[in-house]
């Protein structure tokens, strides 16, 4: 867990994710989702990797495009990391 945290901590990488995470069809390719990011295509690619080798992404090479798409069962993990820490927080029991 701690990895997949470590790798959505980066401002560039959590925004990718979660423009991979709301596209249509839960799947973008490189060419989707660098709109709006102010930095090189090879930057992009970099952070796409670290989100992959962390388990937050898959891809899949398609032509010369590759598409990337959220691992649902990581989504999942830090959704209800959160949670939990949101109900400690609060003090609601857990």
């Amino acid at each position: 867990m701690a990895k997949k945290l470590k790798a959505l901590a980066d401002p560039v990488r959590l925004r990718l994710f979660s423009a991979i995470a709301g596209h249509a069809g839960g799947e973008a390719c490189v060419c989707d989702v660098t709109g709006g990011i102010d930095v090189a295509q090879s930057t992009v690619s970099h952070h796409l990797k670290v989100l992959r080798d962390a388990g937050l992404l898959t891809s899949e090479r398609r032509a010369s495009w590759v598409y990337y798409a959220v691992v649902p069962e990581a989504l999942l993990d830090v959704a209800e990391l959160l949670d939990l820490r949101t109900a400690t927080l609060s003090g609601a029991p857990t």
